[in-house]
């Protein structure tokens, strides 16, 4: 039996709906892909990211979730790194500083070892101080093109981006600019 000359009928009509619902398919897919792309915050580089992470108690916390209307510290830290403990040493030294504004905390590490460094640094007792972990997405990390840790940036009460710090050594600086911020 040849098929060359065979007429399709409702089969061809059937074929043409689908090419079309695929071409719709990658038509969408292109779109959403761009929505996606600008949700992620890369259209608005100066103003606080919006980060998702998982806190030590399993729930998932945002960066819209973040008190506004006071100055926010953003950290990005690795747990049992020389350099962030350092900071951590720093910022409980200057924990009345801080308190007058919301931390956000970030890591790539397991909850596991978000729980330990809760823990340790007793980070628990702050009601103003969110850690967590963004897993694998590393959205964070690409956010701000980090290759070192630890990470500070401070924004204003209104998520606006002061200045980004990219060393524990920026702690000063980081203290005095955040004094100078009103609430």
């Amino acid at each position: 039996m040849c098929y060359d000359n065979l007429n399709l009928g409702n089969d061809q009509i059937k074929m043409n709906d689908v090419n079309r619902y695929l071409k719709f398919l990658k038509t969408a897919g292109i779109f959403l892909w761009f929505l996606a792309l600008t949700a992620t915050g890369h259209a608005q580089k100066n103003k606080l990211p919006p980060f998702q992470v998982l806190q030590a108690d399993g729930r998932f916390f945002k960066a819209e979730q973040l008190p506004f209307g006071k100055p926010i510290v953003l950290i990005y830290f690795a747990p049992g790194c020389d350099h962030c403990e350092k900071l951590m040493s720093s910022f409980i030294k200057n924990k009345e500083t801080f308190g007058k504004a919301s931390v956000a905390m970030i890591t790539y590490y397991p909850l596991a070892s978000v729980k330990d460094f809760i823990k340790q640094f007793g980070f628990q007792k702050y009601s103003n101080v969110y850690v967590g972990t963004e897993g694998n997405s590393f959205f964070i990390k690409k956010y701000y093109n980090l290759n070192t840790l630890p990470f500070m940036a401070l924004y204003t009460k209104n998520g606006d981006l002061v200045q980004k710090y990219y060393s524990e050594k920026d702690m000063d600086t980081l203290i005095r600019q955040l004094k100078n911020l009103k609430s």
